[in-house]
Protein backbone atom coordinates (compact mmCIF):
# COMPACT_ATOMS: atom_id res chain seq x y z
CA UNK A 1 0.00 0.00 0.00
CA UNK A 2 1.45 3.56 -0.76
CA UNK A 3 0.70 5.49 2.40
CA UNK A 4 1.44 9.26 2.75
CA UNK A 5 4.44 10.59 4.32
CA UNK A 6 3.99 11.28 7.55
CA UNK A 7 2.69 14.76 8.61
CA UNK A 8 3.15 16.97 11.18
CA UNK A 9 1.29 14.71 13.64
CA UNK A 10 3.79 11.54 12.48
CA UNK A 11 0.52 10.00 11.24
CA UNK A 12 0.45 7.86 8.35
CA UNK A 13 -2.82 5.63 8.45
CA UNK A 14 -6.01 5.13 10.81
CA UNK A 15 -7.36 1.92 12.56
CA UNK A 16 -10.97 1.86 13.78
CA UNK A 17 -12.62 -0.02 16.85
CA UNK A 18 -15.95 -0.93 15.33
CA UNK A 19 -18.44 -2.02 17.78
CA UNK A 20 -19.66 1.22 19.96
CA UNK A 21 -17.04 3.56 17.96
CA UNK A 22 -18.24 3.66 14.18
CA UNK A 23 -21.35 1.30 14.44
CA UNK A 24 -24.51 1.53 17.36
CA UNK A 25 -24.36 -1.97 18.00
CA UNK A 26 -27.02 -1.90 20.83
CA UNK A 27 -29.75 0.31 19.04
CA UNK A 28 -29.43 -1.75 16.37
CA UNK A 29 -30.50 -5.13 18.08
CA UNK A 30 -33.05 -3.36 19.78
CA UNK A 31 -34.67 -1.79 16.54
CA UNK A 32 -33.97 -5.65 15.45
CA UNK A 33 -35.83 -7.11 17.98
CA UNK A 34 -38.81 -5.07 18.23
CA UNK A 35 -39.65 -5.78 14.91
CA UNK A 36 -39.20 -9.40 15.60
CA UNK A 37 -41.54 -9.08 18.21
CA UNK A 38 -44.12 -7.12 16.20
CA UNK A 39 -43.93 -9.86 14.17
CA UNK A 40 -44.62 -12.81 16.44
CA UNK A 41 -46.20 -10.84 18.89
CA UNK A 42 -44.23 -11.53 22.07
CA UNK A 43 -42.91 -9.16 24.64
CA UNK A 44 -39.35 -8.96 25.11
CA UNK A 45 -37.01 -6.90 27.00
CA UNK A 46 -34.78 -6.27 24.06
CA UNK A 47 -32.79 -3.22 25.47
CA UNK A 48 -31.86 -5.87 28.74
CA UNK A 49 -31.64 -8.46 25.51
CA UNK A 50 -28.70 -6.77 23.98
CA UNK A 51 -26.80 -5.97 26.90
CA UNK A 52 -26.41 -9.05 28.22
CA UNK A 53 -25.11 -10.10 24.93
CA UNK A 54 -23.18 -7.45 24.89
CA UNK A 55 -21.89 -8.79 28.66
CA UNK A 56 -20.48 -11.99 27.14
CA UNK A 57 -18.32 -11.12 24.82
CA UNK A 58 -15.68 -10.24 26.94
CA UNK A 59 -15.92 -13.70 29.08
CA UNK A 60 -15.68 -15.66 26.07
CA UNK A 61 -12.87 -14.31 24.55
CA UNK A 62 -11.05 -14.66 27.67
CA UNK A 63 -12.26 -18.26 27.79
CA UNK A 64 -11.26 -19.21 24.20
CA UNK A 65 -7.92 -17.37 24.39
CA UNK A 66 -7.19 -19.30 27.83
CA UNK A 67 -8.00 -22.53 26.16
CA UNK A 68 -6.16 -21.78 23.46
CA UNK A 69 -2.74 -21.39 24.85
CA UNK A 70 -3.23 -24.42 27.24
CA UNK A 71 -3.76 -26.29 23.79
CA UNK A 72 -7.58 -27.41 24.39
CA UNK A 73 -8.87 -25.47 21.61
CA UNK A 74 -8.34 -23.71 18.35
CA UNK A 75 -9.34 -20.10 17.85
CA UNK A 76 -12.74 -19.11 17.85
CA UNK A 77 -14.13 -16.49 15.21
CA UNK A 78 -16.53 -13.97 16.97
CA UNK A 79 -19.31 -15.53 15.08
CA UNK A 80 -19.33 -18.63 17.09
CA UNK A 81 -18.88 -16.60 20.38
CA UNK A 82 -21.58 -14.77 19.40
CA UNK A 83 -23.80 -17.33 18.94
CA UNK A 84 -22.50 -19.84 21.81
CA UNK A 85 -23.71 -16.42 24.19
CA UNK A 86 -26.91 -16.30 22.32
CA UNK A 87 -28.18 -19.91 22.87
CA UNK A 88 -27.61 -19.03 27.07
CA UNK A 89 -29.72 -16.29 26.47
CA UNK A 90 -32.65 -17.76 24.84
CA UNK A 91 -34.48 -19.22 27.21
CA UNK A 92 -33.84 -16.76 29.83
CA UNK A 93 -35.86 -14.22 27.21
CA UNK A 94 -38.36 -16.47 26.04
CA UNK A 95 -36.81 -16.76 22.78
CA UNK A 96 -36.25 -20.81 22.69
CA UNK A 97 -39.03 -20.66 20.63
CA UNK A 98 -37.40 -19.52 17.37
CA UNK A 99 -36.33 -22.08 14.79
CA UNK A 100 -32.86 -22.83 13.83
CA UNK A 101 -33.01 -20.87 10.98
CA UNK A 102 -34.46 -17.83 12.82
CA UNK A 103 -31.58 -17.95 15.35
CA UNK A 104 -28.98 -18.31 13.05
CA UNK A 105 -30.43 -14.93 11.30
CA UNK A 106 -30.74 -13.13 15.07
CA UNK A 107 -27.30 -14.08 15.83
CA UNK A 108 -25.87 -12.20 12.26
CA UNK A 109 -27.26 -9.09 13.51
CA UNK A 110 -24.12 -7.99 14.20
CA UNK A 111 -23.14 -8.14 10.47
CA UNK A 112 -26.28 -5.25 10.30
CA UNK A 113 -25.38 -3.01 12.79
CA UNK A 114 -26.35 0.23 11.62
CA UNK A 115 -23.22 3.34 11.51
CA UNK A 116 -23.58 6.47 13.85
CA UNK A 117 -25.02 9.47 12.04
CA UNK A 118 -21.91 11.05 11.62
CA UNK A 119 -19.64 7.95 10.98
CA UNK A 120 -19.59 7.72 6.99
CA UNK A 121 -19.50 11.80 6.59
CA UNK A 122 -16.49 11.45 8.85
CA UNK A 123 -14.80 8.58 7.62
CA UNK A 124 -14.66 10.14 4.06
CA UNK A 125 -13.54 12.99 4.96
CA UNK A 126 -10.66 11.03 7.09
CA UNK A 127 -10.03 8.76 4.17
CA UNK A 128 -9.31 11.85 1.72
CA UNK A 129 -5.84 12.48 3.71
CA UNK A 130 -5.50 9.28 5.42
CA UNK A 131 -6.07 5.23 4.57
CA UNK A 132 -8.43 4.44 6.65
CA UNK A 133 -9.43 0.42 7.58
CA UNK A 134 -10.92 -1.37 10.60
CA UNK A 135 -9.28 -2.89 13.61
CA UNK A 136 -12.60 -5.31 15.23
CA UNK A 137 -12.16 -7.91 17.14
CA UNK A 138 -14.98 -9.10 14.56
CA UNK A 139 -14.43 -11.67 11.61
CA UNK A 140 -13.41 -10.55 8.23
CA UNK A 141 -17.08 -11.17 6.89
CA UNK A 142 -19.09 -9.81 9.30
CA UNK A 143 -16.99 -6.61 9.19
CA UNK A 144 -17.28 -6.65 5.09
CA UNK A 145 -20.88 -7.28 5.26
CA UNK A 146 -21.40 -4.04 7.73
CA UNK A 147 -19.25 -2.15 5.59
CA UNK A 148 -21.19 -3.14 2.02
CA UNK A 149 -24.83 -2.50 4.56
CA UNK A 150 -23.36 0.64 6.14
CA UNK A 151 -21.46 2.44 3.58
CA UNK A 152 -18.50 2.71 5.33
CA UNK A 153 -15.91 3.02 3.06
CA UNK A 154 -12.98 1.46 4.28
CA UNK A 155 -9.51 1.08 2.35
CA UNK A 156 -9.45 -2.14 3.92
CA UNK A 157 -10.70 -4.83 6.63
CA UNK A 158 -8.19 -5.59 9.87
CA UNK A 159 -9.22 -7.92 11.99
CA UNK A 160 -8.42 -10.05 15.01
CA UNK A 161 -9.25 -13.07 12.75
CA UNK A 162 -6.00 -12.51 10.94
CA UNK A 163 -3.60 -12.77 14.15
CA UNK A 164 -5.53 -15.27 15.54
CA UNK A 165 -5.88 -13.56 18.90
CA UNK A 166 -8.16 -10.65 20.30
CA UNK A 167 -7.90 -7.56 21.14
CA UNK A 168 -5.97 -6.13 23.59
CA UNK A 169 -3.80 -8.67 22.65
CA UNK A 170 -0.61 -6.71 21.37
CA UNK A 171 -0.08 -8.70 18.25
CA UNK A 172 -3.43 -7.35 16.82
CA UNK A 173 -2.36 -3.50 17.08
CA UNK A 174 1.28 -4.48 16.17
CA UNK A 175 -0.07 -6.84 13.44
CA UNK A 176 -1.73 -4.26 11.60
CA UNK A 177 0.91 -1.70 11.78
CA UNK A 178 3.03 -4.46 10.36
CA UNK A 179 0.71 -5.37 7.81
CA UNK A 180 -0.03 -1.14 6.69
CA UNK A 181 4.00 -1.31 6.40
CA UNK A 182 4.35 1.46 8.61
CA UNK A 183 6.00 2.10 12.73
CA UNK A 184 3.25 1.31 15.43
CA UNK A 185 4.22 5.06 16.05
CA UNK A 186 2.86 6.18 12.39
CA UNK A 187 -0.61 4.02 13.29
CA UNK A 188 -3.40 5.89 14.89
CA UNK A 189 -6.06 3.61 16.86
CA UNK A 190 -9.30 5.51 16.99
CA UNK A 191 -11.84 3.85 19.51
CA UNK A 192 -14.65 4.68 21.90
CA UNK A 193 -12.92 2.66 24.86
CA UNK A 194 -10.20 3.80 26.56
CA UNK A 195 -9.18 0.26 27.95
CA UNK A 196 -9.02 -0.55 24.11
CA UNK A 197 -6.70 2.65 23.38
CA UNK A 198 -4.83 1.77 26.49
CA UNK A 199 -3.80 -1.50 25.00
CA UNK A 200 -2.97 0.22 21.79
CA UNK A 201 -0.37 2.75 23.35
CA UNK A 202 0.87 -0.02 25.17
CA UNK A 203 1.89 -1.88 21.36
CA UNK A 204 3.53 1.96 20.00
CA UNK A 205 0.57 3.39 18.90
CA UNK A 206 -1.23 6.76 19.15
CA UNK A 207 -4.69 6.97 19.85
CA UNK A 208 -7.77 9.37 19.48
CA UNK A 209 -10.66 8.80 21.68
CA UNK A 210 -14.30 9.52 20.27
CA UNK A 211 -16.71 9.74 22.67
CA UNK A 212 -19.90 7.51 22.44
CA UNK A 213 -21.84 8.44 25.28
CA UNK A 214 -25.66 6.86 23.86
CA UNK A 215 -23.18 3.55 23.37
CA UNK A 216 -25.20 1.98 25.84
CA UNK A 217 -28.21 3.60 25.91
CA UNK A 218 -28.82 7.25 27.37
CA UNK A 219 -28.93 5.21 31.03
CA UNK A 220 -25.91 3.46 30.22
CA UNK A 221 -22.42 3.74 32.32
CA UNK A 222 -19.64 4.62 30.29
CA UNK A 223 -16.10 3.15 30.47
CA UNK A 224 -13.91 5.02 32.78
CA UNK A 225 -10.86 7.21 31.08
CA UNK A 226 -10.07 8.74 34.52
CA UNK A 227 -6.45 9.24 34.32
CA UNK A 228 -5.77 8.09 31.15
CA UNK A 229 -4.04 10.57 28.35
CA UNK A 230 -4.72 9.99 24.41
CA UNK A 231 -3.23 12.03 21.27
CA UNK A 232 -6.78 13.31 20.27
CA UNK A 233 -9.93 13.44 21.72
CA UNK A 234 -13.03 14.32 19.34
CA UNK A 235 -16.78 14.69 19.92
CA UNK A 236 -17.26 12.58 16.67
CA UNK A 237 -15.33 11.03 13.80
CA UNK A 238 -15.94 14.65 11.49
CA UNK A 239 -14.30 16.80 14.73
CA UNK A 240 -11.70 14.22 14.36
CA UNK A 241 -11.23 15.35 11.15
CA UNK A 242 -11.00 18.51 11.33
CA UNK A 243 -8.79 18.46 14.29
CA UNK A 244 -6.12 15.64 11.92
CA UNK A 245 -6.48 18.56 9.30
CA UNK A 246 -8.93 16.25 6.82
Amino acid sequence: MNLPNPDRTGVRALVFDVFGTVVDWRGSIVREGQALSAEKGWRVDWPAFADAWRAGYQPAMQRVMQAKASGETAWVKLDALHRGILDTLLPRFGLDRLSEAEREHLNLVWHRLDPWPDAVAGLTRLKARFPIATLSNGNVSLLVDMARRGGLPWDCVLSAELFRAYKPSPAVYRGAADLLGIAPGQLLMVAAHPSDLAAAQRAGLTTAYVERPLERGPDGARENSAGQRFDWVASDFVDLAVKLGA
